[in-house]
């Protein structure tokens, strides 16, 4: 699915955007602290993106791969959690991009999905914080309901002499329930706690549980956190919800991995004119590529 096909940054317009601001700021002694996004893409050249089912933003460091994914999210409204790095011009220059959605077989114009968004490094660590947090709360709520559960099961009989009473009635006729088990109980009282096992494997986790079908995602550097083996698992999800789910991602990565997805359009924002690439063209890929065969015969059972 290509839900959105193109968008075009305003980079011939980025005088009247910083004009404006200045003016908002005083008038025509106006000023501007930060006139950031503004000249970071005309030198590179890069005014328009034709996206893909998916379309994959390369580059270095300082290269404005997450500006651009930044911009496309605040553009289209898609929903976030965690907070990006902004400035006073940022959000003009996101309003004054501009995009066109794509057409389905029939020709109808696609709207954007319900539930589209935009996933970060850090929604991944918060996620997975909050997940060790709320287990640990669980834990400590689960030794009070211990001896709780002992007490009701095992306890006098409690009486109902008033509305007061309902609440240890209710818990003392689940605790001697004979087909509630003590664990389902003190699941039914406390909650689940979050299934969790190495970072990579929680954050990979993450993905296999808010991806949705029928979907567009940004994605920034989702392989933070991951060890190359969970990057292949991660890189086998995006390529089979987008081949069969109806998902449409751009991504901001230099992971090899992610890069060598399926017909994947990449934009090396290194270059100056930015240009579309292979993944095996990039500097990143080559450079593992070059060591690996510097040391091909380790590999091979060699000295």
């Amino acid at each position: 699915m290509v839900y959105v096909d193109k968008f075009t940054l305003p980079v011939d317009k980025e005088e009247h955007i910083v004009h404006r601001i200045m003016y908002d700021n005083g008038g025509r002694y106006g000023y501007i602290d930060n006139a950031y996004p503004c000249g970071l893409f005309a030198e590179k050249g890069l005014r328009e993106l034709n996206f893909d089912t998916v379309t994959v933003l390369y580059g270095g460091n300082g290269s404005g791969k997450s500006t651009v994914l930044n911009l496309i999210a605040q553009s289209l409204g898609l929903k976030r959690v965690a907070p990006f790095n902004t400035s006073e011009t940022f959000g003009l220059y996101a309003a004054m991009c501009e995009y066109t959605f794509g057409r389905d077989e029939d020709g109808d114009t696609y709207r954007l999905p319900n539930g589209s968004r935009i996933i970060t490094s850090d929604d991944i660590f918060d996620y997975m914080l909050n997940a060790r947090a709320n287990n640990d709360d669980i834990s400590e709520s689960k030794d009070a309901m211990r001896e709780e559960y002992a007490r009701m099961k095992f306890g006098e009989t409690v009486r109902l002499s008033g509305l007061d009473d309902y609440e240890a009635v209710r818990m003392q006729v689940l605790a001697r329930k004979k087909s509630l088990s003590r664990r389902k109980f003190l699941r039914n009282q406390v909650g689940q706690e979050i299934r969790m096992g190495s970072n990579g494997e929680t954050a990979l986790e993450y993905f296999e549980r808010y991806l949705k079908n029928d979907t567009l995602y940004c994605l920034d550097e989702p392989e933070n956190s991951l060890a190359p083996k969970m990057q292949m698992r991660l890189a086998e999800l995006l390529e089979k919800t987008a081949r069969y789910c109806g998902c449409q991602y751009v991504i901001a990565t230099h992971s090899p991995f992610l890069l060598a997805l399926a017909n994947a359009r990449i934009y090396n924002l290194d270059e100056s004119p930015v240009a579309i690439r292979k993944w095996w063209e990039l500097e990143n890929p080559r450079a593992y590529y070059e060591f690996f065969s510097k040391h091909k015969k380790l590999f091979d059972g060699g000295e």
